[in-house]
């Protein structure tokens, strides 16, 4: 009998615990599961917002597309690992599960991860703002350091060019200094003309900015070019002779088709007026 009684009082002892761990803790718990559960669908329809509001910011366009979900989905990432583990060390705190060993283990892992994997944070950084900030973009012409050539794929670690040899570099984001982009917006198409001591260096001007101005109002070339020729430079050689540089705006990427078009227009045209010795 009195092992009996001792035994029910035992059991009285073990659900009034659970009663009472069910009505605070456990309503914790509880509490905060259905928070992160709320929380995560918050972070979820923000990060959409965020990727709609870039959208409205930015030319509509494949790769511009490809960049917002980019970034939008590394915003998202970031947020809902950081928010679980958050509520991960609440949850196991309330269930009474001592955190304060999961906390230090956790500083020890993440300074250790931080020394050895600090130049993949590096990079992953570096991508996001080079993304954020569309300083370059798939197809972009670009020269970073010593390497050059057109950009093959972008990504948060990897910026990866496709030189003119068909060679592939893979650059990590974390070791770029500078970018140049020789297709952002325009390029300019330049050709040096060099005239000799016994031609008129204002008659060649005149071809320059005739043949320029006729190219701009070919089908063929318009819709690449989009400005007037410009001479910017004219400087006197040593040996009498006159150097013109002449530029001509042109759509990103495009310098090239036209430049040779227009070396082989303003050949034909000093020709055909017979200025000769004119080098370019």
């Amino acid at each position: 009998m009195l092992n009996t009684d001792a035994l029910g009082s035992v059991l009285n002892e073990r659900l009034n615990l659970i009663v009472t761990w069910l009505l605070t803790s456990g309503v914790r718990s509880t509490l905060l599961i259905v928070a992160t559960f709320v929380i995560l669908r918050v972070i979820r329809l923000l990060t959409a917002r965020f990727a709609q509001v870039l959208q409205r910011l930015t030319p509509q366009s494949v790769e511009s597309r490809k960049r917002i979900q980019t970034l939008s989905s590394t915003v998202r990432a970031v947020a809902n690992t950081v928010f679980l583990l958050i509520m991960t060390m609440l949850i196991l705190g309330e269930i009474g599960i001592n955190i304060g060993p999961l906390i230090a283990a956790a500083g020890i892992g993440g300074l250790a991860i931080g020394f050895g994997a600090q130049n993949l944070v590096r990079d992953v950084i570096t991508g996001f703002f080079i993304i954020l900030e569309d300083q370059v973009r798939v197809g972009d012409t670009v020269k970073v350091g010593d390497k050059s050539g057109q950009v093959e794929r972008l990504g948060l670690r990897l910026l990866v060019l496709r030189d003119s040899d068909g060679s592939l570099h893979m650059i990590p984001n974390g070791t770029i200094q500078a970018i140049t982009n020789m297709t952002k917006g325009f390029s300019y198409a330049v050709l040096g003309v060099t005239v000799p001591a016994d031609q008129d260096a204002n008659a060649v001007t005149a071809v320059l900015k005739e043949v320029g101005a006729e190219m701009e109002h070919d089908s063929g070339f318009a819709v690449d070019i989009l400005g007037s020729p410009e001479v910017i430079e004219v400087s006197d050689l040593s040996d009498g002779r006159t150097k013109l540089t002449v530029r001509l705006k042109t759509a990103p990427g495009q310098q090239g088709r036209v430049s040779y078009e227009l070396r082989r227009r303003i050949k034909r045209a000093l020709n055909a007026r017979g200025l000769q010795g004119v080098e370019m």
